[in-house]
């Protein structure tokens, strides 16, 4: 009890002292308030009418990126960008015409990227001219007072260390889109951010670009910086390391050379991409600087195609690559069985037409195993008509065609595999008897990607397993060092039975390693070799055509080729198309 009271009185006597610490605050915040309100009331007045105070933001680093043996292919360089903030313009027209007077940009150019913005983001600068030189940087400096409302922004521009290489895998960089920002319901993104415009850069944008940070700051009347209140740092972006071998796709793509076409190859124990290779290519270093109209425009227009991906976005009727699929069904439906024989003599007349085969003088008789290594058309055409479009189709999609590989780039095209169903519904007419035999060699109205052709040859040396393809091996966090490696995913097993899977890498093997075989060229003294040949006819023989055209580059079929190795332990699946090579021996 007497301790209670000694409590009692001992805060009896501190209780002045708090109140009196409470009123010397409460005068304080008066004080700051009213010298604030009425001192200095002037001073913010006059910040906040000339829009003097401004919250900018600071770009983050863009994440590295790295193959999967730690080469590096695309880092960051310092640059220089010329942008315009629109409230700043004192005489928007004079400013124009004088910008294009010190650096040689068109007006138009100028006035067109000043109108694409939006009156949401004010005091956003407007990027006019990127990737400056430093003589265009002392040229603006030295006149900015002339100029009020032009800002230089320094900034880290993408380079990609190997030149064109992979560049449709890799993609490239650039300002962000209108429809980008749309697309985003943070503050993560902002105009003028750098964000992937197409491959690797896009798909994984997030993970790259990392998270901006901000800055208070007071500008003059001219918009230039003169004092900094407060920062937020960015958050560099992460670390990305793919699943290509850069060594491999070198190789890859020198052996395209000149050639329009595309190489793929798998990792057939977890759906790893080590090589994708899309010719011809563009310059991504370029694409990252910002193209002008006309230039973008010629790009777009170029009867070559270089944007175009053929490893995901190349269409192209499979050949006798294709055969695998009809063997398949045929094998599994017993019909015909793989010991039955059927006599080639160069040709099949069915109905009022004759199917002709690649080799004219015949294959004689043969069953499965030779049909495949030599590839002839009459066994499978005869195969095709025992066994129907629909059940041909059936094992197509079984094996991945005809639909996505969901491999993680944009734009991936489907292809086609058609049915009866198919074509009443897009061609509003019945199925003809006789394009089965075009289908169960591959031709007529089936399409195919590179990408989807490597798959179907990794189900068959897996046994009909199936991953997901994956074009990035890990993740590396810049925060903690940490890499997180990106497992192998399977995606489901296709329905055929093993004793079917064994029949064709045999087979296939044959294609390549016994007399006779279609892809002799490609025989290894290193490892043994399956694969399967394949042309895709670009042109119908039509006796109005002259000869001499036909010689024409343009009017050659494409060539193709699939293969696995090695045969007895499947490691690497391969697809290549190499378009307007000729026979399928030449890939």
């Amino acid at each position: 009890m007497l301790e209670h009271q000694e409590d009692l009185n001992d805060l009896q006597r501190r209780f002045p002292i708090l109140i009196v610490f409470v009123i010397l605050t409460f005068l304080i915040l008066v004080i700051r308030i009213g010298y604030l309100q009425l001192i200095k009331s002037s001073y913010f007045r006059e910040l906040s009418e000339s829009n003097r105070l401004r919250s900018l933001p600071i770009e983050p680093y863009r994440g590295l990126i790295f193959d999967r043996n730690g080469e590096l292919l695309a880092h960051n360089v310092p640059g220089f960008h010329l942008s315009i903030i629109l409230e700043d313009l004192k005489n928007k027209e004079a400013t124009i015409k004088r910008v294009t007077e010190l650096i040689g940009i068109s007006e138009k150019d100028i006035k067109t990227r000043l109108s694409a913005r939006k009156d949401t983001y004010p005091f956003a600068p407007v990027r006019i001219k990127e990737n400056i030189s430093r003589k265009e940087v002392a040229v603006i400096e030295a006149n900015k007072l002339d100029i009020p409302g032009v800002v230089i922004e320094a900034v880290s521009r993408r380079e990609y260390r190997h030149g064109n290489m992979a560049s449709h895998l890799l993609g490239y960089v650039g300002e962000i889109t209108q429809s980008q920002l749309d697309n985003f319901e943070d503050d993560s993104v902002y105009p003028g951010i750098t964000a992937g415009q197409d491959g690797i850069e896009k798909t994984h944008d997030p993970i790259l670009r990392g998270i901006a940070g901000y800055k208070q700051v007071e500008v003059d009347a001219y918009g230039h910086e003169m004092n900094i209140f407060g920062v937020k740092e960015p958050v560099r972006g992460n670390d990305i390391y793919l699943a290509i071998d850069a060594s491999l796709q070198k190789i890859a793509e020198d052996a395209l050379g000149n050639e329009s076409g595309a190489v793929v190859a798998i990792d057939t124990r977890s759906g790893d991409i080590l090589v994708m290779a899309s010719h011809p290519v563009y310059d991504h270093n370029l694409l990252s600087k910002r193209l002008n109209a006309k230039e973008w425009e010629a790009l777009v227009n170029d009867p070559s195609k270089p944007l175009n991906n053929r490893a995901i976005q190349g269409v192209y009727p499979p050949g006798s690559v294709f055969k695998i699929v009809t063997a398949a069904a045929a094998i599994e439906a017993g019909a015909p069985a793989p010991e039955d024989r059927i006599f080639c003599k160069g040709g099949l007349q069915y109905g009022r037409r004759f199917y002709r085969d690649w080799k004219a003088a015949g294959h004689g008789s043969v069953a499965l195993h030779r049909a495949i290594v030599e590839s002839c058309d009459v066994y499978f055409y005869n195969a095709g008509i025992t066994l129907g479009v629909d059940r041909i189709a059936d094992y197509a999609f079984r094996l991945g065609l005809g639909s996505q590989t969901g491999i993680d780039l944009p734009s991936e095209k489907a292809g086609l595999i058609p049915t009866t169903s198919w074509k009443l519904s897009a061609r509003k007419v019945e199925w003809i008897a006789g394009e089965t035999l075009s289908v169960a060699i591959g031709q007529g109205y089936v399409l195919t990607t590179p990408m989807q052709l490597a798959m179907l040859i990794s189900s068959v040396a897996n046994s009909g397993v199936r991953y997901q393809p994956n074009t990035v091996w890990a993740v590396k966090d810049r925060l903690n060092g940490e890499k997180y490696r990106f497992p192998p995913v399977e995606i489901g097993r296709v329905e055929i039975k093993e004793e079917t899977f064994q029949i064709l890498r045999n087979a296939l093997r044959g294609v390549v390693n016994e007399q006779g075989g279609t892809a002799g060229r490609a025989r290894s003294a290193i490892a043994e070799i399956g694969g399967k040949t394949g042309t895709a006819q670009v042109v119908a023989l039509k006796p109005n055509i002259p000869k001499e055209l036909l010689k024409e580059k343009r009017f050659k079929d494409h060539a193709l080729f699939v293969a696995f190795a090695p045969v007895s332990e499947p490691r690497i699946a391969v697809a290549v198309i190499v378009e307007h090579g000729g026979k399928g021996s030449a890939a």
